[in-house]
């Protein structure tokens, strides 16, 4: 990496934590000056005096007080190591002071030995252990004694060197005395040691603190310098305080001030405790990596470059034809012996690190050769060097097959500029920012593969190494076709194998969005299979799943290459139909509903399922492509045309138009403003009666739902309870339930309330099938809500609503004898409507029989209703079963439904919807009055809402606000009466109790 990318990598600088250029010049600037004042003698003998003793003392001291304050700042592995040159640093600074007493204050030679000496003597012993605390501590004991070896070996060589020189002279005292003499030895010798473990700490200081350690070193090293041009008896004979040797002992104490401040700190720690785990990964600039070999082998040489200088000193005694000293002697021989100790000691070392890497070599072959994944070893040319065993098994190649051949031969050609453009790219990256990296693409196979692959699909993880690159690879062909399925049945369909809806969307929006966008040719066909349930049905659903993989075949095969079908889901199929460029309108529409028809004719073609012809029909909706739409209004508005076309009859194609879709936005708004109606609680409980037909007496009253909306005026709930049966939305039918919780808890309130007030009449609820079925509803919570209102079980009436043949019979027939224990009654409404009623009839436990209205609608007219009426009445009095006809409008019905043997009759010739007001006073009457057997004209009728009904006319026959579809909301014309009777005089009579399925929307 380039030093810069090095610079980059390094943490973040703390404000002031790094010395920059300004104390560098100023430390340059102080030592300068001290230089050139003592070169030039300082202008006096006196200030040349009081700057050699007491400018060293303040030098010294300064360099104390900096290494003890950054001491007690900065807490971490080398605090110890600048307390101790601190005290050095203090003992140099005192032993000067004295000397400078005695030269400057008392002008007197300062005696020898002296105080002054004994602080000399202390600099070197704090300073020796503070260099060992900043050298990297050894590891093993070994390591520890290689240590010692090495500054013997180096102050053994230079003790021999310096003997034989200067100190043998020395060491005879000259006439000195004794203490005299060691204190000349003690200077050397100390400074020998110190120079051995400068030179021996040089090579092994820590990689932490680095720059600060160099500036300690290098001020000791100038310091032991000096001392030792000091000791020399040249110098020392003609040396005076404040001469330029003195400049190099001031120069040292201001490095070592200087030195603890070097160091990058680091943000919320001191830099020596941060630096190695900080700087562990950082890799280090291409300069300091092509220098480190060379600071290693100069570490592995100073042993022996010792011993060579000691052997120098050796062979100068004997050629100087000097007897060898027994010092000289003695020294070399332990040098010597420490360098054959320190040998064996590497010798020993390096057994076992051959010992070690032998094993590990061993271990990583037979990882790498029993590994599943093939690593391979290319060169920078991108000739492969080394390839595992692996790949025999995984390539079908043999590993000395592939060294030696070129790896972009063995990568498909399309995959093979996008492996260069990722290779140059990782090596252009720093490694520290991106160590690995991961490439996946197509590898030839060998002929001894098990399968025969020609090209499998490779994943490699891909290193450096040494200019080249190392791949680690897997075979992932097999996750590559489960990627591949898994995609393919994430957008297609299980059972057909057809696109499937999302990427039907997805083909829309790209027809919509390409170059083709502004062609209006372009349209998306919505397909249903009607009568498709019923052959689940009949003949079961695997010959459903047939029919549809049938219906499937034929559809992709109808459509053109550009073109896409597509299932939708269960029955519902789709075609996006591309444009083909033609600017008419009316001739791409021709066409495309051409393509629908010759489809539903395909679609309508009968399909052979285990040997039986089964046929349905296709309803198809089509919508075109306008400019600006989106594929969500498209296949909404297909979707719209499709079931416009079921409700034409089935069978049949029908074109998207605007109108479909106001038509929906209506009813939905109508469906919210109703589900919003019931969750406010602004239903309304009526009651119509329920009479007798032979005497006009109230026998029952019929509970019915009403919504009263903000204008106080009252609808029926059939389009809201439309959108619930039919089913397609979960929360609907929920709020249809909702609502029959609540009419039925509403109603047994109600006439509890009229039980306890004095009119006993039962009311008759009406409830669906479905909803009996349902766990929700067991007879026994049905029991505890009679309990809690106090209304006698034989007051309630269950108005079965719906007979579909699909609802089980036997288990509405386990819970309608439940019920019927119970105490309550079971009248089967719709009655005469179909076969369905006529199977209930003969199966469920019923008490009443509600004649179907249309049934009543006719019995005056046609004579065929006529004979079929009185046959089903017939039936009831048979089963000894009362009847009831639901509405009963005119007055010439009530007569002949009494003639036929009707019992009882609810309708507009009695009275309409009631409140619980009016109710009262119709209860507390007892009775209507009704037409004799020659009677004309119709009866006034009591119907007291005291809201007017807007009738909605269907031809010249009343009908019922439920049974007009497109109707609601039903507006009441207000100010009609107080009480409505004129009202209801004065327009035809509704049917409120009626209601009739609607096609879906």
């Amino acid at each position: 990496m380039s030093a810069t990318g090095a610079v980059l990598s390094r943490p973040p600088v703390q404000a002031g934590g790094a010395p920059g250029v300004v104390p560098q010049v100023v430390l340059a600037v102080v030592c300068g000056g001290y230089a050139l004042g003592a070169a030039l003698g300082w202008g006096s003998s006196e200030l040349a005096l009081f700057m050699g003793d007491f400018g060293l003392s303040l030098a010294a001291f300064t360099a104390a007080g900096s290494c003890f304050l950054y001491s007690r700042r900065h807490h971490g592995r080398f605090r110890p190591a600048w307390l101790l040159f601190a005290a050095s640093s203090a003992m140099a600074g005192l032993g000067n002071g004295i000397w400078g007493w005695y030269e400057v204050v008392l002008r007197e030679p300062v005696p020898s030995p002296s105080l002054a000496d004994f602080c000399f003597l202390l600099f070197a012993p704090p300073a020796i252990v503070g260099l060992l605390v900043l050298a990297k501590r050894p590891v093993t004991k070994a390591g520890w004694v290689c240590l010692g070896l090495d500054a013997w070996l180096i102050g053994g060589s230079l003790l021999t060197l310096s003997w034989s020189l200067a100190l043998a002279h020395t060491a005879h005292f000259q006439g000195q005395s004794v203490p005299q003499g060691a204190l000349a030895l003690a200077y050397p010798l100390l400074d020998i040691v110190l120079v051995s473990m400068v030179l021996a700490l040089h090579f092994k200081r820590s990689s932490a603190h680095r720059s600060a350690i160099n500036t300690a070193i290098a001020a000791l090293a100038l310091t032991v310098l000096c001392d030792a041009l000091f000791s020399s008896p040249l110098l020392r004979e003609h040396y005076r305080s404040g001469q330029i040797l003195d400049a190099g002992w001031f120069a040292g104490s201001m490095l070592l001030t200087y030195a603890p401040w070097v160091a990058r700190r680091l943000p919320g720690g001191d830099a020596s405790a941060a630096a190695p785990e900080r700087a562990a990964p950082r890799t280090p600039p291409a300069t300091s990596a092509a220098t480190r070999p060379i600071a290693g082998s100069l570490a592995a040489l100073t042993p022996y470059l010792a011993a060579a200088v000691c052997t120098l000193g050796i062979l100068y005694n004997v050629l100087d034809g000097r007897r060898i000293d027994r010092v000289v002697l003695f020294t070399g021989c332990t040098v010597v012996l420490a360098l054959v100790v320190r040998q064996g000691i590497m010798l020993l070392d390096n057994i076992t690190l051959t010992q070690e890497l032998a094993q590990k070599e061993n271990h990583f072959r037979s990882l790498v050769q029993g590994s599943s994944d093939v690593i391979m070893i290319a060169a920078p040319t991108g000739i492969l060097r080394y390839v595992s065993p692996a790949a025999a098994g995984v390539y079908g190649r043999d590993a000395e097959e592939l060294v030696g051949s070129e790896l972009a031969s063995l990568i498909h050609p399309e995959d093979l500029g996008r492996v260069v453009h990722e290779v140059r790219r990782f090596l252009a990256a720093r490694p520290e920012e991106e160590p690995t990296t991961r490439i996946e693409c197509r590898f030839r196979a060998g002929e001894n593969r098990p399968g025969g692959e020609k090209w499998l699909n490779v994943e490699s993880t891909v290193n450096r190494h040494h200019g080249g690159l190392i791949f680690n690879s897997r075979d992932v062909t097999e996750r590559v076709r489960l990627q591949a399925q898994l995609q393919h049945n994430a957008s297609h369909d299980a059972l057909t194998d057809l696109p499937n809806r999302a990427l039907f969307t997805e083909r829309v929006s790209q027809a919509l969005t390409g170059r083709r966008a502004t062609d209006r040719g372009t349209a998306v066909l919505y397909i249903d299979l009607d009568g498709f349930k019923q052959v689940n049905d009949t003949i079961g659903h695997q010959a459903g799943d047939e029919l549809l993989v049938q219906a499937a075949r034929r559809l992709a095969e109808s459509v053109r290459a550009g073109d896409t079908a597509a299932r939708l889901g269960g029955d519902e199929f789709a075609a996006l139909i591309m444009g083909d460029g033609t600017r008419d309108h009316a001739a791409r529409e021709h066409r495309i509903l051409e393509v629908a028809d010759r489809l539903r004719i395909r679609l309508s073609d009968p399909y052979k399922i285990d040997g039986r012809d089964v046929r349905v029909a296709a309803s198809i909706g089509v919508a075109f492509a306008e400019p600006g739409i989106t594929p969500g209004p498209l296949m909404r508005n297909a979707d719209l045309a499709m079931y416009r076309a079921k409700q034409a009859g089935k069978g049949c194609v029908k074109l998207y138009a605007p109108q479909m879709q106001a038509d929906v936005v209506r009813r939905a708004e109508l469906a919210t403003k109703l589900r919003t109606a019931l969750h406010d609680g602004e239903f309304a409980l009526l009651h119509q009666p329920v009479v007798e037909l032979a005497d006009g007496r109230i026998t029952a009253v019929a509970a019915l739902a009403r919504w009263r909306s903000a204008q106080g005026i009252l609808f029926t709930p059939a389009e809201f309870l439309r959108v619930g049966d039919r089913g397609r939305l979960k929360e609907d039918g929920d709020r249809t339930a909702e609502l029959g919780r609540w009419q039925l808890e509403e109603a047994v309130q109600q006439a509890a309330g009229r039980h306890r007030a004095g009119h006993p009449v039962p009311v008759a609820v009406r409830i669906s099938a479905h909803r009996l079925l349902d766990r929700a509803l067991p007879p026994k919570s049905i029991e505890a809500l009679l309990s809690r209102h106090g209304l006698p079980s034989g007051s309630l009436v269950l108005e079965l609503a719906d007979t579909d043949p699909r609802i089980p019979l036997e288990e509405l027939e386990r819970r309608l004898v439940a019920l019927r224990r119970l105490g309550v009654r079971i009248a089967l409404d719709g009655f005469g409507s179909g076969a369905a009623a006529i199977g209930a009839l003969r199966r469920l436990p019923v008490d009443v029989l509600r004649l179907d209205r249309d049934l009543v609608d006719g019995v005056v007219d046609s004579a065929r209703l006529h004979k079929i009426t009185s046959g089903l009445l017939r039936i009831a009095a048979d089963l000894g079963m009362q009847s009831v006809a639901d509405g009963v409008d005119l007055p010439e019905q009530v007569v002949a439904l009494r003639s036929m043997g009707c019992t009882h009759g609810q309708g507009m010739a009695f009275s309409g919807p009631l409140d619980e007001h009016r109710l009262r006073r119709a209860l507390t009457q007892g009775c209507y009055p009704v037409p004799g057997p020659g009677s004309e004209g119709r009866t006034v009728v009591l119907s007291g809402t005291g809201l007017p009904v807007r009738h909605v006319k269907k031809g010249r026959e009343p009908v019922s606000p439920g049974r007009v579809l497109g109707e609601l909301p039903r507006r009441f014309a207000p100010g009609d009466g107080r009480d409505g009777a004129e009202a209801a005089l004065a327009r035809p009579p509704l049917r409120p109790n009626s209601e009739t399925s609607v096609p879906p929307t």
